[in-house]
C-alpha cells in the first residue's frame, strides 16, 4: 500500500477525533442548562475530556510500543464507541456523572488515537515536510471540527430546556414526554456515532498497514530532557486549553451580548444559523438562542481549517517556529479586540481567532519531538499529556466569568497566547542534539 493512501486513511482518525472533541464543547451550554449549572460547573465537562490525556497519554505511549500502531488505532476506536453507549443510560436518566464519565471514556480512545496517528504522520514521508504533513493532517482534522457546530447546533443545542419551576407545572404525561425528547435528542446521534467508529475499527483491523520503526530506547525520564519537549509540551498545554476555553464559552459569551435576534438580521450570519436550524428540520423562529450562536461556532473551527491549509503551505516556505509565533500573537491582539468591543463586533473578532488558533497543535508537535529519532513515540506520549490544559484553563475561564464577567476572564487566554509566541520564537527553532 503506498504512503499516499495510508496517509489517507490515517488522516480520517484526524477527521472524527476532530469531530468528536468539538460536539464536547456544545455540551458545556446545553448542560449548562438541563442541570443549571455555573459557569464552572459547566466547565467541568472539558474537565472530564481533557484529564483522560493527562491521565493516559503517556500509558497509551507504553501501550503502543508493545502492541504497534495497527492494534493501537482499533483498541482505540472501540473504545471511543463504547464510550458514546453510555450517552444512552446518561440522558435517559438524567445523570450529570455519566454524562461525565462518557466523555472521559471517549477521550482516552482520543487519547490512544493521537499518540498513535501523529507521529506515525510525521515519519511517513521526507523529515524535512514532516510539520508540512502534519499541519495538512489538521487541516482535514479541522474539516471535522467546522462540520460538527453545525451537528451539534441542530441535535442539542436546538430544543429549549426547561427549568425546574417550568417543570413542575407540567402534569407527569408531559413531564415524561419531555424526558424522552430531551434524551433522544442526545441518544441518536450518539448511537449513529458509535456505529460510525464500530466501522472504521473494522476496516482498520482488515488493513495491512507498514510497520514502522516502534522500538523505544531509553525512558521518559531521559527523553524528558531534552529541553525543546519540555517547552512544547508547556506550549500544547496552554495552547489548548485556551482553544477550548474560547470554542466553549462562545455561545455563552454570545447569550451574555443578547445578539441572537441581530444574528438573525444579518444576511450572512443568519444563513449560517438558518443552515444549523434545517439540519433538524426547524426554521429559525422554532429554535433556542443557543442555537443560533452555536451555529456560529462553525466559523470558529472553520477558520482553524482554512489557517491549517495555509499553514501547510507556510510551514513548508519558512521557518516553522517563526510562522507560530506570528500567528500566536495575532491570536493574542484579537483576544484584546474580543475585551474591548462590543456586541456582533466582539463576538466576530472572538470567532477569527480559530484563524490563527490553527497550526498551533501541529507545528507545536513537530518540532518538540524533531529531535528525539526513536524516542518519538515516548515524546509523543508526553504531548498527548500535555494535552490535559484543555482540563483546567477552560473551568479557571469559567470560574473567572462567574466572579467577574467574561472581558475580564479572557485576559487569561491573552496572556497565554503571548507565552506562546515569546516561547515558540525562542525555543522551538533550536536543535538541541
Amino acid at each position: 500500500m503506498s504512503n499516499r493512501k495510508i496517509f489517507i486513511l490515517i488522516v480520517s482518525l484526524f477527521f472524527m477525533w476532530g469531530f468528536m472533541s468539538v460536539i464536547v464543547d456544545s455540551f458545556v451550554p446545553r448542560l449548562k442548562e438541563v442541570f443549571e449549572l455555573s459557569f464552572f460547573q459547566a466547565g467541568l465537562v472539558q474537565f472530564a475530556w481533557f484529564i483522560a490525556y493527562g491521565i493516559f497519554g503517556i500509558p497509551s505511549s507504553s501501550l503502543l510500543n508493545r502492541i504497534g500502531y495497527k492494534k493501537s488505532i482499533v483498541l482505540a476506536l472501540h473504545i471511543c464507541a463504547f464510550g458514546c453507549l453510555i450517552f444512552w443510560p446518561a440522558s435517559f436518566y438524567r445523570e450529570y456523572s455519566l454524562y461525565l464519565l462518557g466523555f472521559f471514556v471517549v477521550a482516552s480512545g482520543i487519547s490512544l488515537l493521537q499518540v498513535s496517528a501523529n507521529p506515525y504522520i510525521t515519519i511517513l514521508g521526507k523529515p524535512r515536510l514532516a510539520a508540512s504533513r502534519l499541519n495538512l493532517a489538521q487541516a482535514v482534522n479541522s474539516i471535522g471540527t467546522t462540520i460538527a457546530p453545525l451537528f451539534a447546533a441542530s441535535f442539542f443545542l436546538s430544543d429549549s430546556i426547561l427549568n425546574v419551576e417550568e417543570q413542575s407545572v407540567l402534569s407527569s404525561a408531559e413531564l415524561q414526554s419531555y424526558y424522552a425528547s430531551e434524551a433522544t435528542a442526545v441518544q441518536l446521534p450518539f448511537i449513529f456515532l458509535a456505529m460510525v467508529l464500530t466501522v472504521m475499527a473494522l476496516v482498520f483491523y482488515f488493513q495491512k498497514l507498514p510497520i514502522i520503526g516502534q522500538s523505544v530506547k531509553g525512558n521518559y525520564k531521559k527523553v524528558f530532557q531534552n529541553k525543546k519537549l519540555r517547552i512544547g509540551a508547556f506550549l500544547i498545554f496552554l495552547y489548548v486549553g485556551v482553544e477550548v476555553a474560547l470554542g466553549s464559552y462562545i455561545v455563552s459569551y454570545g447569550l451574555s451580548l443578547k445578539i441572537d435576534n441581530l444574528i438573525m438580521e444579518s444576511p450572512l450570519l443568519g444563513k449560517l444559523s438558518y443552515l444549523g436550524a434545517s439540519l433538524s428540520g426547524n426554521n429559525l423562529t422554532e429554535i433556542d438562542p443557543k442555537a443560533i450562536i452555536g451555529a456560529l461556532v462553525t466559523l470558529y473551527w472553520g477558520g482553524a481549517m482554512i489557517g491549517r491549509f495555509i499553514g501547510s503551505y507556510l510551514t513548508a516556505q519558512f521557518p516553522p517556529h517563526r510562522i507560530l509565533a506570528l500567528f500566536a500573537a495575532t491570536a493574542a491582539v484579537l483576544v484584546a479586540a474580543t475585551i474591548s468591543a462590543s456586541g456582533i463586533t466582539s463576538i466576530l473578532f472572538l470567532l477569527s481567532i480559530g484563524l490563527f488558533n490553527s497550526i498551533m497543535f501541529p507545528t507545536i508537535f513537530t518540532l518538540a519531538i524533531d529531535d528525539l529519532g526513536d524516542q518519538k513515540p515516548q515524546g509523543s506520549g508526553i504531548l498527548v499529556t500535555a494535552i490535559c490544559g484543555g482540563a483546567f484553563i477552560p473551568p479557571a475561564v469559567g470560574g473567572i466569568a462567574d466572579a467577574a464577567s467574561f472581558p475580564v476572564a479572557f485576559v487569561l487566554p491573552l496572556v497565554c497566547y503571548i507565552i506562546i509566541g515569546a516561547l515558540a520564537f525562542r525555543f522551538l527553532g533550536q536543535s538541541m542534539n
